[in-house]
């Protein structure tokens, strides 16, 4: 089987989805995981969101018992100060490094496109290189975005990267908000398919639930595992309908502006059945893997 090479930029603690999408990855056979990097999610709720991140992958990894069989590296710990200011980290380097090597890299943003933004100042020939960048984050073209009237918080959390990113004429695949925010599983659905499975599966369902019960004043029994997309477009591009448009800039509350015009693909939908019936049946498999 031919193997897709990627990475995955994942402010992982940040909510409860970063850890479906990154499990998903690695239990993709036709992705080549060359690495994971543990992404900042601002200072909203901690002084130390990357090592957070870093932490939550170290756990996922232990849990699928690759501790130790696969790169980590650690991003940059805050936004850019600047849109000439890279934040140079062990994370920016692997991309970097990555992307000098034959064949395509995918490279997968969960977070904040700190990383990405900083990989593309310290080496700007990057961007000739056969890399995409798929990116969660931003909110909707052309209309009001019901789940997010304000600022997006991946694009919140540094829109100098942002600005960089799009502005520097790479490959960009973007996931915006109204999309994303479809990618919804109840409760009862996650405990039916994988509850019970294995230790990490009913870690998975745990963290969602608590998640929900810090962070929501309302009674609620499900959640958007809004970052999967980027590991389902990775799988099966044809899996998603997209538009070419020319690449924004963005304001300072998150709004279009004109940007360079540099050609971007916006994905106006994903293939959600796929997407979890994917998800979860390899989740199951690992679990029966396990016991053997």
């Amino acid at each position: 089987m031919s193997r897709r090479r990627v990475i995955v930029d994942t402010d992982a603690k940040n909510e409860a989805d970063d850890q479906f999408a990154i499990v998903h990855a690695l239990l993709s056979a036709s992705l080549d995981v060359r690495g994971l990097i543990a992404a900042h999610f601002g200072r909203h709720r901690s002084d130390r969101s990357m090592e957070e991140s870093r932490e939550e992958i170290d756990l996922l990894l232990r849990l699928m018992d690759l501790d130790g069989k696969v790169t980590v590296a650690d991003g940059a710990a805050t936004a850019l100060a600047g849109e000439s200011s890279p934040r140079d980290s062990p994370g920016a380097r692997l991309i970097i490094e990555e992307s000098l090597l034959d064949g395509p890299l995918y490279v997968a943003f969960l977070g904040p496109l700190t990383d990405m933004a900083s990989a593309i100042l310290l080496d700007p020939a990057i961007v000739d290189r056969d890399v995409v960048v798929i990116w969660i984050g931003g909110v909707a073209y052309g209309g009001i975005d019901a789940a997010y009237p304000g600022l997006e918080f991946n694009l919140g959390n540094d829109i100098a990267a942002a600005n960089v990113v799009f502005g520097s004429g790479i490959t960009v695949w973007q996931v915006p908000s109204n999309v994303y925010s479809q990618v919804s599983v109840g409760y009862a659905e996650l405990e039916e398919k994988i509850g019970g499975t294995s230790a990490l599966a009913d870690y998975l369902i745990e963290q969602l639930v608590e998640w929900n019960a810090a962070h929501h004043p309302q009674p609620i029994e499900s959640r958007s595992l809004g970052d999967s997309p980027a590991i389902s477009l990775m799988l099966f591009p044809r899996g998603g309908q997209f538009r070419t448009v020319p690449a924004p800039r963005f304001g300072r509350e998150g709004h279009y502006l004109p940007g360079t015009g540099n050609p971007i693909r916006v994905v106006e939908t994903v293939d959600v059945r796929f997407l979890l019936e994917d998800m979860f049946a390899k989740i199951r498999r690992f679990g029966r893997q396990k016991e053997l």
